[in-house]
């Protein structure tokens, strides 16, 4: 049975829906992240979630009891906001605290337990220290303690690393995900941010006006995205259009390569889709290859360093691809305007079936 249950939630503010039919299933101990771009409902879902917000429909479930009605305060649920939200007069220690002492806790026990945080968030040493006297990521992890403290049964986090400097951010990615791990604890995280969804969750929700458009681990929102949505927005992709050659095979075109679909979503023989190519799937050679396999004639418009990777803009005829090669290949990366011969993947991802009007054939 799920630990946390969404269903069929919907949110208004006056004319603008903020989430609509959203419905989620999170286990015990998992890591699921909310992804998408601003203004998606991320946010409101989370505050769904906490009980900030009451849903115009829908329902909430906690360990198999309808928590819908019931106040946040009641629910048992830590949450760590984007602003840190840390009161300025008290220190770490103070702060961390603080739930605890809401909750009436014998003071022996307020102590122990805030000492216990403290090692957990690695602030050991600083718990004397105000916010002020306390860097970003130092703050950031007070926060987190303070969501721990009381032991949360569901933690939620709001884009807690969004305000935080590349560095820091991505230390503190790989020890939220260690603590997460340890702890058991069941999180729900809001994040636009693709590299942290993809790195920190079990699975991912991605979200667009409102709605989850598909649900998965990172590695089959990645691989097989199910919507042209999830393609462009979770890495960079070449959204092509193909014609379908041969259903029964599974075959298409592309600028008159032929590729095996994993899926034609029922398209016939004839039919236009669209389909997704990775731009590290993508090969390029300096001479024309060897006979029998089919590549693409091509010449590079621009050329990008990204560090691990350099990406590059080939011009093949009517077609516009990216593509990815190693920085510290051997053999290096071509020039702007050198010729080069493009060798697509054997296998493509199919997005949608495009409408018969419009558009023009990809064969």
């Amino acid at each position: 049975m799920a630990h946390l249950v969404l269903e069929n939630l919907s949110k208004r503010f006056g004319a603008t829906v903020a989430v609509e039919g959203l419905s989620l299933e999170v286990g015990r101990g998992e890591f699921v992240s909310l992804l998408g771009p601003s203004g998606c409902g991320k946010t409101t879902t989370l505050r769904l979630v906490a009980g900030l917000l009451a849903p115009d429909e829908g329902e909430i479930w906690l360990e198999g009891r309808r928590i819908t009605p019931v106040p946040a305060s009641a629910r048992g649920m830590g949450m760590v906001f984007q602003s840190w939200a840390l009161f300025p007069n008290m220190t770490a220690a103070q702060n961390i605290a603080f739930p605890l002492r809401v909750r009436r806790q014998p003071p022996p026990r307020v102590a122990s337990r805030v000492a216990e945080v403290l090692a957990l968030v690695g602030l050991e040493g600083l718990e004397d220290r105000y916010p002020h006297e306390l860097s970003g990521g130092q703050q950031q992890r007070v926060g987190l303690g303070r969501a721990l403290a009381a032991e949360p049964r569901v933690l939620l986090l709001d884009e807690p690393l969004s305000a935080l400097d590349a560095p820091v951010r991505r230390g503190l990615v790989v020890e939220l995900r260690r603590l997460q791990q340890q702890l058991a604890t069941t999180t729900l995280y809001v994040t636009h941010d693709q590299e942290e969804a993809l790195s920190m969750s079990d699975r991912v929700a991605l979200m667009a006006q409102g709605r989850i458009v598909e649900v998965g681990t990172p590695e089959r929102l990645y691989r097989e995205p199910a919507s042209p949505f999830g393609a462009i927005f979770i890495g960079a992709t070449n959204a092509l259009v193909a014609e379908v050659r041969d259903p029964d095979r599974a075959l298409v075109a592309v600028a008159g390569l032929t590729l095996h679909a994993a899926d034609l979503k029922g398209a016939r023989a004839g039919q236009r889709v669209r389909v997704s190519v990775r731009p590290e799937q993508i090969r390029l050679l300096g001479t024309p290859p060897a006979e029998g396999n089919a590549a693409l004639r091509g010449r590079v418009l621009v050329r990008t360093f990204m560090g691990a990777i350099t990406r590059l803009e080939v011009e093949c005829g009517e077609l516009r691809l990216r593509v990815d090669v190693p920085s510290g290949a051997p053999e290096g990366s071509p020039g702007t305007q050198q010729e080069v011969w493009v060798l697509l993947p054997d296998r493509c991802r199919v997005l949608e079936v495009l409408p018969v009007e419009g558009g023009r054939r990809g064969g």
